[in-house]
């Protein structure tokens, strides 16, 4: 396998496409752009709300970008359904913007990738809600979701 490989690799199965959205999770919790950018083909193609990053680079400013207003980001994804190169999730994640303020932003992702493993498509529905710092569920320290700590329809989202 070269360095552009991301195993798993498609066809995907239920464990191997849980295992890739988790990957995904504790990347993007990781919150260092050029880690996350590596996860995705250097010609990939986003729609993330009404942004339409393409390729790496575009993703890098992105990402720094959004986690430079996005404070305190914790994400959580969960595997809604897979097919060959295709994997559809849903996800929560909390962060409080430079005046305090706390969001839940709520979404749903559709993922196609190539024979290495890389993402090539992201397609991202995302809703923001404001919430009080007290109605918080995400609550571990910076960086990857603790093993034992509840999932999306465990914590009832």
């Amino acid at each position: 396998m070269t360095q552009d490989t991301r195993p798993p690799l498609p066809p995907f199965t239920h464990a191997t496409a849980t295992q890739k959205v988790r990957m995904a999770e504790d990347g993007w919790n990781s919150r260092d752009p050029e880690r996350v950018a590596l996860a995705y083909t250097p010609d990939s193609r986003w729609r993330n709300r009404a942004e339409f990053p393409v390729g790496r680079d575009e993703i890098k400013v992105f990402l720094t970008r959004k986690w430079t207003r996005e404070l305190d980001y914790r994400l959580i994804k969960e595997l809604w359904a897979f097919a060959d190169t295709r994997i559809a999730v849903r996800f929560a994640y909390e962060w409080r913007d430079d005046a305090g303020n706390w969001f839940r932003s709520h979404g749903n992702e559709n993922w196609d990738f190539d024979e290495a493993g890389l993402m090539r498509l992201r397609f991202a529905s995302i809703n923001d809600q404001p919430i009080q710092e007290s109605a918080r569920k995400f609550h571990w320290p910076q960086g990857p979701r603790p093993a034992d700590h509840p999932g999306l329809s465990d914590l009832g989202l």
